[in-house]
């Protein structure tokens, strides 16, 4: 599988490969349909929607199951019928008849559309799908026949309902949300100054200039019960200037349906112009499959065998039923693979994995913030022993020292996982957002699918784990305490002030989530010292839930698309004797940071003030390894503080 894909910019029947070499997970993030990049000539582009990712661009055909991802689960909660990978770009040989999926790639588009020359500063507009680099005409010589090359603009607008759009220069330097300036001719100029006052757009046509201060700020808005824009309130005195919904990696470069939105400004390298939403999932076997080979499942669901399973599906329709002997004859010089197989048994899992595979309830879920209910099928299955061609989960050797396993109860060796990765939208200004899925994944296509063809892009990576399980005993009497519920009732009430304002899903911050969380960062921390691994190549899953037999579980693992993170070195460390020095290490550090006293006695710190004794000495990650964006840590339920010593539930752990 090639790791790097062309990427091209494609409109139509037009093909221009430009350079430029992107992975092919990063088009699932962070440079999705809507995300702006710079290619390595200068050129700033957007990715395109997903109507234009699998568009033939000769008379190769397509075997678009050849990029399937199955993931059952992970389907059914984003309401599609598939997951594929992005099309990687293969050339074509001339010495093969036979080929599919050839010069595939993903197209991008030249945004944004405003440009200027950096010599005589006038700005100019070009259409989304110019091809060449652009030179100006009017700085043209004798010895420069061609003029100097343009430069994109650099300030894009946005909204938080995620349409994206140029800077609207007209009407800013015009003062007017509908300008009728007969001789518009633009200029952007800066007088050497740092700040956005010294970049002035003037038009010569009326002699009207304009500075830009301003346009990347908000302000109150007209009714002072919700946060606007400047460019939106004072773009013309008295009139509103509102999102327009364009949204131009789908076509709509001018206005697509207007939402109202305050129209933000921002620079279009700016970290809050794109948030890629990324759904993860770790494959679990189906109930369903249960007592079926699992080396059949796995080539029926991927490699040349899915291939010829989706052709009979093809030719003989979705709710077909087919014998063992169809399915070798479809699978022509591949039919050797089944020749190990009896009949029954080939049918037998064609029968599991077609009832699976139903594209009944394809419902995606209207709350993605309650992550409880999807994972309590991973959670049920990880904490016990199981053996899969992508799950592998053993006990480990031996009993673990009795102080240890008093507090958590079970732990288990994940010596193989499978982690997929799907994207299903986007957010703008904020990295979260109240919409639901259906309201995001809209903005990744311009022609919305019936769910029985509707699809999305994901990646796969291989990985290894620990996973650990609190005694639900002790913990639910912990928690039960005065002390400590009373703790966390600043961070609830300021995370519950930040959702109103900024319309996020609200959250119940519970001690039992911030314990085990705080815990899997303190064990990270400790890991990459102990096991050699980077912090940023190990992430965290957390299994909560209320209630004494709610979940209270976390697995550490290591998940990354390169060859880190399947050497066997994490699994290591969950053994008996070697856990037990990394547990103890890590409350040991635990008790005290190197911004103590300050850290330990802080009542709001890190991300949003959400924090309590947690910052970047002691108890933060990056933020790739983080589910929570480093929010709703506390050691004091840890280790206890300095005034309630006893607080901590591994107070008494030495």
């Amino acid at each position: 599988m090639p790791r790097q894909d062309h990427i091209s910019l494609r409109w139509g029947r037009s093909i221009t490969v430009i350079e430029g070499n992107v992975r092919r997970a990063q088009f699932v993030a962070p440079f999705g349909p809507g995300a702006m990049q710079v290619l390595s000539d200068g050129t700033s582009v957007i990715t395109a929607g997903l109507d234009h990712w699998f568009t033939p661009v000769s008379d190769t055909p397509i075997d678009v199951e050849s990029f399937r991802i199955h993931e059952w689960r992970l389907e059914k909660y984003l309401g599609v019928s598939a997951l594929l990978l992005p099309p990687d770009y293969r050339r074509r040989s001339t010495h093969r008849r036979d080929q599919t999926n050839t010069g595939l790639s993903v197209p991008v588009l030249r945004f944004p559309a405003w440009s200027f020359c950096p010599k005589c500063r006038a700005l100019t507009k070009q259409p989304l799908h110019t091809f060449e680099r652009q030179r100006c005409s009017s700085c043209a010589s004798t010895a420069r026949p061609k003029g100097p090359s343009l430069s994109q603009v650099p300030f894009v607008c946005m909204c938080e309902n995620g349409h994206l759009q140029d800077f609207p220069w007209l009407q800013w330097v015009h003062s007017s949300v509908s300008p009728h300036c007969p001789q518009s001719k633009l200029e952007l100029r800066s007088s050497g100054g740092g700040t956005l006052a010294s970049q002035r757009v003037t038009c010569r046509g009326c002699n009207k200039s304009r500075p830009l201060e301003g346009i990347t700020s908000t302000c109150q808005g007209k009714d002072g019960d919700e946060e606007s824009t400047t460019l939106t309130q004072e773009l013309e005195h008295g009139t509103e200037y509102s999102c327009r919904g364009a949204a131009p990696w789908v076509g709509l470069e001018e206005t697509g349906k207007p939402c109202g939105a305050p129209l933000r400004a921002t620079l279009r390298g700016a970290s809050n112009v794109y948030y890629a939403l990324v759904k993860s999932s770790i494959f679990i076997p189906s109930t369903q499959t249960g007592g079926v080979d699992p080396e059949i499942v796995a080539m029926l669901q991927k490699g040349p065998i899915a291939s010829a399973l989706a052709t009979l599906y093809a030719l003989l329709g979705e709710e077909s039923d087919f014998s063992a002997r169809q399915l070798r004859g479809a699978s022509k010089s591949n039919k050797k693979l089944l020749d190990e197989f009896s009949d029954l048994r080939i049918e037998q899992a064609l029968s599991a994995v077609k009832s699976n595979g139903s594209k009944e309830d394809l419902k995606p879920s209207t709350n993605t913030a309650d992550e409880a209910p999807f994972r309590e099928e991973e959670y049920s299955t990880i904490r016990s022993v199981i053996e899969s061609p992508d799950l592998v989960v053993r006990e480990a050797n031996g009993k673990h020292e009795s102080d240890v396993s008093v507090l958590i109860s079970r732990i288990r060796l994940v010596e193989k996982l499978r982690e997929t990765r799907a994207l299903w939208g986007f957010n703008r200004i904020f990295a979260e957002s109240d919409k639901g899925t259906v309201d995001r994944a809209q903005l990744l296509r311009r022609t919305n699918l019936p769910p029985e063809d509707s699809w999305l892009p994901a990646y796969t990576v291989m990985g290894e784990g620990i996973y650990l399980e609190f005694d639900s005993e002790k913990l639910t009497h912990w928690e039960s305490g005065e002390r400590v519920s009373q703790r966390l009732r600043p961070v609830s009430e300021k995370f519950s002030t930040i959702a109103a304002k900024r319309r996020l899903n609200d959250r119940d911050v519970t001690p039992r989530f911030t314990l085990i969380h705080t815990l899997s960062h303190l064990l990270i921390n400790r890991l990459t010292y102990e096991c050699g691994y980077s912090s940023a190549s190990l992430r965290e899953r957390l299994y909560v839930s209320p209630g004494e037999s709610g979940m209270a579980g976390l697995l550490i693992y290591t998940a990354a698309g390169d060859s880190e993170g399947t050497l066997g070195g994490l699994v290591r460390m969950g053994q008996p004797g070697r856990f037990e020095s990394v547990l103890r290490g890590a409350i040991a550090a635990a008790r005290w940071c190197s911004s103590d006293p300050v850290c330990i006695d802080s009542r709001g710190q890190g991300p949003d003030s959400c924090n309590l004794a947690a910052c970047h000495s002691c108890g933060l990650l990056p933020e790739t390894a983080c589910e929570s964006f480093n929010r709703f840590l506390d050691r004091g339920l840890v280790i206890g503080t300095l005034s309630h010593p006893d607080l901590g539930f591994f107070s008494h752990f030495n």
